[in-house]
This record gives structure tokens, C-alpha cells and sequence, in this order.
């Protein structure tokens, strides 16, 4: 017997678990043979999943356990199913009673339309499992753009920091050459004043030059 297992259940789990059972019943099966193998395929004992199919997820098929019931008793008139396999079918019902099973729902009256319904189910629930791997797949992309655009706005606002910096930087520049242009000409006009010729007149009018 496999071992039971202590981790919660996933949606994954449920829709094997509702898949295996709904096929079962239509097929005139019983549900201690679907829970032991879905016990099998999820690696829980089967009374594991008499208690979770019976406590949780058989009141969300409400509807496709009817139709599949029906199917049932359709396949059965047909001689599709022996009358043994209907027997045992009753005798796992009340067994799972002791797990907390909820009143059977009564059958509804079979037609092609309801057969529609209940192969509509199945796909359902096939392509709710693609869905979900889907949309984590999405949440990962998701995560993944969301660190790339936090990285993005890192680097833009140390691209703005670099840049104030250069900024910054130029206009110091800028100020030491206006001040070295202006040191330039103040020695430019100095020297210029001091290469000036200066001139006196001599005692017969006639003017000097004066050497400094």
C-alpha cells in the first residue's frame, strides 16, 4: 500500500481525482477502484482520496456525476455493463459513506445532449491542467519583465547621477577658463603698460626719452 502522503492537495490533484472518478462511474466502475487508482498516480493511499473526492471536490461535479450516471444506467440498459459491476458500484457507494458522502444525487434522464455535456466536462477539465501550467507559465514571464524593468530604472537613474556629475564637471570647466582668460588679459594690458615709452622735454625744448 502506498504511504500517505502529509502535503495539501493541488488543482492538479483535484482534476485527476474528478477525471478518474467521473470515468469510472459512467463506465459502471467502481469509486474505491477510481480513489485506489488515483491514489496510484498521485502516490496517496485510496482512502486519502475517498475523503477528499467525498469532503470537497464530488460537491463541484454536482451536475457531470448526474450525467454520468445517467450514462451509466444507459450503457447498463444497452448490456454495455454487467449487472455485477453495477452491484459493486452500489456496494463502494455505501462503503464511502463512512467518508463523509454526500446524499447521491439522483439520475437524470439520459439523451444526447447530456452526453454532449458530460464529454464536455472531461475536455474541461484536460484543458483546464494546459491552462494552469499556462498561466504559470505567464506569472514567471511576468516576474521575469518586472526584475527587468526594476533593473532598467536602476541603471536610467545612475545614468542620470553620471550625467548631473558631467554636468557639473563642465561647468566648473567652463569657470576656469573664463578665469584664465581674464588672468590672461589683466597680464596682457600689465605688460603692455610697462613696455610704454615715456618722453621729457630737455632744457632747449626737444623731447627725451626717458629709460626706466
Amino acid at each position: 500500500m502506498v504511504a500517505s502522503r502529509q502535503d495539501a492537495w493541488t488543482e492538479d490533484d483535484d482534476l485527476v481525482l474528478a477525471e478518474v472518478t467521473l470515468r469510472h462511474i459512467r463506465e459502471g466502475g467502481t469509486q474505491l477502484a477510481a480513489f485506489e487508482e488515483v491514489g496510484q498516480r498521485l502516490g496517496r493511499t485510496a482512502a486519502a482520496c475517498g475523503f477528499r473526492w467525498n469532503s470537497c471536490v464530488r460537491k463541484r461535479y454536482d451536475a457531470a456525476i448526474s450525467i454520468a450516471k445517467s450514462q451509466r444506467q444507459q450503457l447498463k440498459k444497452m448490456g454495455r455493463i454487467s449487472a455485477p459491476a453495477a452491484v459493486a458500484e452500489e456496494e463502494a457507494a455505501s462503503a464511502t459513506a463512512k467518508l463523509q458522502t454526500p446524499s447521491p444525487v439522483e439520475p437524470a434522464r439520459y439523451d444526447e445532449d447530456e452526453e454532449q455535456q458530460i464529454e464536455s466536462v472531461i475536455r474541461m477539465l484536460l484543458n483546464q491542467k494546459g491552462l494552469s501550467r499556462r498561466v504559470k507559465e505567464l506569472e514567471r514571464e511576468l516576474e521575469g519583465k518586472e526584475s527587468e524593468i526594476k533593473e532598467l530604472t536602476e541603471a536610467n537613474e545612475r545614468a542620470k547621477k553620471e550625467l548631473d556629475q558631467v554636468q557639473d564637471v563642465n561647468e566648473d570647466y567652463r569657470a576656469l577658463v573664463q578665469i584664465m582668460d581674464r588672468a590672461r588679459k589683466l597680464a596682457f594690458l600689465q605688460e603692455e603698460e610697462s613696455t610704454k615709452a615715456i618722453f621729457k622735454m630737455d632744457e632747449n625744448g626737444n623731447l627725451e626719452r626717458v629709460e626706466k
